[in-house]
């Protein structure tokens, strides 16, 4: 890494620097052009849902696209939901349905297969992750010089000391979601009194504790018009990245972000990201979009609370569950899907196509529902 107070780029040496270097150089003109998330002594975090750069995390990813150029794919970014406990009722949620959660050594032998497949980002989250008592063995089980560990949480249960043992844990990255700057607003979608305050409450804590920490809100024609304000709230409270993501119907029909509102994301992005300081923008309009496309089957796994394995977390379908197949022949299965074939520039889940295959899905049944019955 060569770094300047205002310049950071990369350079690769060895025998596998040709395979890498497009990814690499992709990497290097997004550091050209937009402010990282952090910048430290020893390091650059591009983003948060990124490894740090240098890193053996870091390493792993340019050998993850390197293999994908390739055609050999990898689940680079492994989700968990790993309890259905939650002080919120959010009708959004998409924690699967039964009753129950995974014992932690499964959840243990999930991430080591997911690691040694060549993931690089563990993502625990839905419902919420601090009412687990064992979040902390579970956040420090995960390797830190192969992943990084990011957590969602509505910030209903952080305090100074739950802050400082995550910190101590290896959490890399905090996210907490906002979904409006009116703290009546926000509880509403939460369905709970005070979700607001303790949401911005749990960004400071986390922050104070030397913790990454991201806002992060879900995109929707209902909220579009808030995102500057949003974005401010975030520059207040100090967090390091304000985390853009698209919304995503659930059937055919419902309402999503146009095209129109997509141009007006990508220009906040890239204006707020090439200005000098404020935290950063990520935005899967672009990471998803024009960077590296849909991730979901292709560089994405979502491991359900019930264990069932889904492309992504919006997804509605399953394709095994790890307490009955391996990770890998899971991976594999999906992998034959010929939906998760090709780079598409929108979620999967935006396609009308698509969305009448997920339409089949009889009344009532429990999602995520079992592909093989389609």
């Amino acid at each position: 890494m060569d770094k300047t107070e205002d310049f950071v780029q990369l350079k690769a040496t060895g025998g596998l620097r040709k395979a890498c270097a497009p990814f690499l150089n992709r990497i290097n003109e997004r550091l050209r052009v937009e402010k990282p998330a952090l910048i430290k002594d020893d390091e650059v975090i591009a983003s948060t849902w990124l490894p740090p750069i240098p890193s053996k995390a870091f390493k792993r990813l340019l050998m993850a696209e390197t293999q994908i150029a390739l055609g050999r794919y990898v689940p680079e970014t492994v989700s968990f939901e790993i309890t259905r406990n939650c002080k919120c009722n959010c009708e959004h949620c998409v924690v699967s349905g039964g009753e129950g959660d995974l014992d932690i050594e499964t959840m243990k032998r999930a991430i080591d297969d997911v690691l040694d497949m060549g993931a690089m980002v563990i993502v625990f989250t839905e419902g919420d992750p601090m009412l687990r008592e064992d979040i902390y063995e579970l956040i420090d089980y995960v390797d830190k010089e192969r992943a990084i560990v990011n957590m969602y949480t509505p910030g209903t249960e952080m305090t100074p000391g739950n802050a400082q043992r995550l910190k101590e844990a290896g959490l890399h990255n905090l996210l907490v979601s906002i979904y409006s700057t009116e703290a009546e607003k926000h509880d509403a979608v939460r369905c709970l009194d005070g979700a607001f305050e303790m949401a911005t409450n749990a960004m400071k804590m986390a922050l104070d504790a030397g913790l990454l920490v991201t806002m992060a809100t879900h995109v929707s024609p209902k909220n579009i018009d808030e995102l500057p304000a949003m974005y401010e709230l975030a520059r207040d409270i100090g967090v390091h990245e304000f985390s853009l993501w698209e919304s995503v119907p659930k059937k055919k029909g419902d309402a999503i972000i146009t095209e129109a509102d997509r141009q007006q994301v990508l220009e906040m992005y890239h204006r707020i990201n090439s200005t000098k300081g404020g935290p950063r923008i990520f935005s899967n309009s672009y990471f998803e979009g024009e960077m590296l496309g849909c991730m979901a089957g292709q560089r994405w796994l979502h491991v359900c609370v019930d264990g069932s394995v889904k492309p992504c977390p919006y997804i509605p379908f399953s394709y095994g569950n790890i307490t009955e197949q391996s990770m890998k022949d899971i991976w594999s299965k999906i992998r034959k899907d010929r939906s998760f074939r090709g780079q598409r520039k929108t979620c999967l889940m935006q396609e009308s196509e698509y969305l009448q295959l997920v339409d089949s899905i009889p009344e009532g049944a429990s999602k995520p529902y079992d592909i093989d019955l389609i």
